[in-house]
C-alpha cells in the first residue's frame, strides 16, 4: 500500500508526541515520525525544516492539548476545595504509570530549554492558578494566592510519588492535596 501524500499537521504531531513519550525526545527523527504516521521523512523535512522545529511544533501541540484539558476540567470543577483537588487529580491521570511520568520529565526538559515553550508554561501556570483560586473563592480561610500554592504542592506531590509509585498517581495526589488543604485552611 502506498504512503499517503498528505496528512494534517495535527495527526503528524500527535504521532510525534506519542513517540516522544514512548522513546524520549532524543529518539525523535523525521524517519521515525514518518514511519509512525505513514509520511516520508522528506515530506516531514519539507514541512518542519529541522528536527528542532519538529520538536518545538510537537511540544506546542502538547501545550495546546494541556490547555484544552485544563479548561475543560476547570469549567467542570466545583467552586470548593474538593473541586480544586478533582481538577488536579484529573490532570494527574494523564501521567499514567511511572515510566510514562519519567519520560514526561525528559519531555519537560525540552520545554525548559526553549523560550517559546517556557512562555507556554508560564501562561499555563497563570491559567491553572486562577482556576484553582476560583475553587476557593467562597472559602474565607483560604490564603490569597492559594491556587499557585496548591499547584506548586501538586507538582511536588507528583515528584514524591515518582520515587515510590506503589499506588495510583491520582490516589497519591488526592491524599496529598487533602493534607495540604487541611494544613492551610
Amino acid at each position: 500500500m502506498p504512503r499517503p501524500k498528505t496528512l494534517p499537521d495535527q495527526d503528524v504531531l500527535k504521532a510525534a508526541y506519542a513517540l516522544m513519550h514512548e522513546r524520549g525526545p532524543e529518539a525523535l527523527s523525521f524517519a521515525v515520525v514518518g514511519e509512525a504516521c505513514g509520511l516520508s521523512a522528506s515530506t516531514l523535512v519539507q514541512r518542519f525544516k529541522t528536527k528542532d522545529r519538529l520538536v518545538q511544533a510537537t511540544l506546542l501541540y502538547a501545550w495546546d492539548r494541556l490547555d484544552e484539558k485544563t479548561a475543560a476540567l476547570a469549567a467542570k470543577a466545583a467552586r470548593t476545595p474538593a473541586g480544586a483537588i478533582k481538577l488536579l487529580a484529573g490532570l494527574s491521570g494523564a501521567y499514567g504509570g511511572i515510566e510514562a511520568y519519567a519520560n514526561g520529565l525528559l519531555v519537560l526538559r525540552e520545554d525548559v530549554r526553549d523560550p517559546d515553550l517556557r512562555a507556554r508554561g508560564t501562561a499555563w501556570k497563570a491559567v491553572l492558578s486562577k482556576a484553582l483560586d476560583a475553587c476557593f473563592a467562597t472559602t474565607p480561610a483560604a490564603p490569597r494566592g492559594i491556587g499557585l500554592l496548591m499547584a506548586t504542592h501538586w507538582q511536588g506531590s507528583l515528584l514524591w510519588w515518582s520515587f515510590d509509585p506503589n499506588q495510583e498517581v491520582t490516589d497519591y495526589v488526592e491524599a496529598s492535596l487533602k493534607r495540604f488543604i487541611a494544613a492551610i485552611i
